[in-house]
């Protein structure tokens, strides 16, 4: 019997070259590789989910997220944030690298108390600069792995034509010191303790077939918010979060924004049937973000009344 007979009958096998075939894919020699030494691995522990407190759920606290005393452990299923980026905006502190990395540290610790054993944090990062460039993500990347988190992926934004129509080449037609102009973002995807979310087959996926093939790749493409229409500095589209519930959690579930803005992590939260906590430092930015939610918990209710053509008004905007 042939090599090639005995793969397509019993799976593939990771090989020197790698392999084309993925159904029934046997990769555990490349996991066992010293490829792996040193890097988070699974804890095979017992999946466990305590309540959050009813008087805390659907809600913002005007607070820092580096204590979320409100929250149990084990009570989060999915966090989606994106952090403030400590270079002089009107909400942020002028800390130093080092400085910046601690603080976000404490955060990400909270967030690994929290989450449930297998839940989800997605963090959105720019990198900044240029002389020299500021590779954020990375170092993002490295404090998560840290703390154990393990990492699932990331997510290249493609802001496109929305990005900031940004005129900086440096030298104009000369390779003498030509600038790179960022239309992109990442999204970085970790997991606590376990990649699985365990037993939930009482729970209900509200995933779409269209969406899942489309939000499982690596590239998403959509639109920048603009600032100026969300009153906030620095939005993301109620997009990004939304993708992110529908792939990584189940209806009713529980999703956290530590650095929760103008609103669009608890939007996106009740547009799919989940619940919300956010966080905040700023008190103007709190109060923004309770009217927006509100604003949008009115005008979907009474959308719910309508036939689905008329609710997808709402979805899309």
């Amino acid at each position: 019997m042939s090599s090639n007979h005995r793969n397509k009958r019993n799976g593939t096998k990771t090989s020197a070259f790698g392999s084309p075939g993925r159904i029934g894919h046997d990769s555990s020699s490349f996991y066992a590789s010293r490829l792996y030494e040193g890097l988070p691995k699974e804890n095979k522990v017992k999946y466990l989910e305590n309540p959050v407190p009813a008087n805390c759920l659907d809600k913002i606290f005007c607070k820092t997220s580096e204590n979320m005393e409100e929250l149990p452990d084990n009570s989060i299923h999915l966090m989606v944030t994106s952090p403030p980026y400590n270079v002089g905006k009107v909400y942020d502190e002028n800390l130093t690298m080092n400085e910046y990395r601690a603080f976000l540290k404490r955060v990400w610790s909270e967030t690994k108390r929290v989450l449930v054993p297998g839940g989800r944090a997605c963090i959105n990062i720019a990198n900044l600069g240029r002389k020299p460039y500021i590779p954020l993500h990375t170092f993002i990347i490295e404090d998560m792995l840290d703390l154990g988190f393990l990492m699932r992926g990331e997510v290249i934004w493609n802001k496109a034509s929305s990005s900031s129509p940004s005129t900086a080449w440096g030298s104009w037609l000369s390779a003498q010191n030509p600038t790179l102009r960022d239309i992109h973002e990442y999204i970085l995807i970790f997991s606590k303790d376990i990649f699985s979310r365990g037993n939930q087959h009482h729970k209900k996926s509200t995933i779409t077939r269209d969406e899942f093939l489309e939000f499982t790749k690596s590239v998403w493409t959509f639109s920048a918010e603009s600032a100026r229409k969300v009153g906030h500095p620095a939005p993301f589209p109620v997009e990004l979060p939304y993708r992110l519930i529908q792939l990584y959690t189940f209806k009713e579930d529980i999703v956290l924004d530590p650095f929760v803005g103008s609103g669009q992590t608890a939007i996106a939260a009740i547009k799919t049937g989940r619940h919300y906590v956010g966080y905040d430092t700023n008190e103007e930015y709190v109060k923004l973000a309770e009217r927006r939610i509100e604003g949008f918990s009115r005008a979907f209710k009474s959308l719910k009344l309508f036939k689905p053509e008329k609710q997808a008004l709402l979805s899309n905007k």
